[in-house]
């Protein structure tokens, strides 16, 4: 058996125990960093979404169009549009604003068919917990398309 003196069995220092504070600290905070980033990457993934509807809402409102209405539109189309996250809630509690806006320009093809086609394009923007962001999309519209069907 090895004799050890009295003074070397003693409890954990003052100093060991700021030590495993620490490290506790700093594991925490990882731990709280990780939960933070991976709500707001799922506040941006619902938010990539609402904006993906949104633009096909207004893409396919549009299809439904005549070709008149469409092509010499005077303000029938809205150039500008504004769109809330949760339409349905409560005043002041409805989340982002999406701002959109609606290009209806001529199809810029040298095909013998260019007069009748129209290219779509519907931007949006709105922030993100201060990030500005934006997504747009782009489609064609033909005078012989599914509107003909509807009416």
């Amino acid at each position: 058996m090895i004799f050890r003196p009295p003074s070397l069995e003693k409890a954990l220092t003052f100093v060991d125990v700021i030590m495993a504070t620490a490290v506790i600290a700093v594991m925490s905070l990882g731990v709280v960093g990780s939960l933070t980033y991976g709500f707001f990457v799922m506040q941006m993934a619902r938010e990539n979404q609402r904006a993906t509807q949104i633009m096909l809402e207004k893409v396919e409102t549009i299809r439904l169009y005549r070709w008149d209405q469409i092509v010499y539109s005077n303000g029938f189309v809205p150039t500008t549009f504004t769109e809330v996250y949760d339409p349905q809630a409560i005043s002041n509690q409805q989340g982002v604003v999406f701002n959109g806006t609606v290009t209806i320009a001529n199809f810029t093809n040298d095909a013998n068919y260019y007069t009748n086609m129209r290219q779509v394009t519907i931007g949006l923007n709105w922030r993100t917990r201060g990030i500005p962001r934006t997504r747009s999309l782009t489609t064609y519209i033909a005078r012989d398309g599914i509107q003909n069907y509807v009416y």
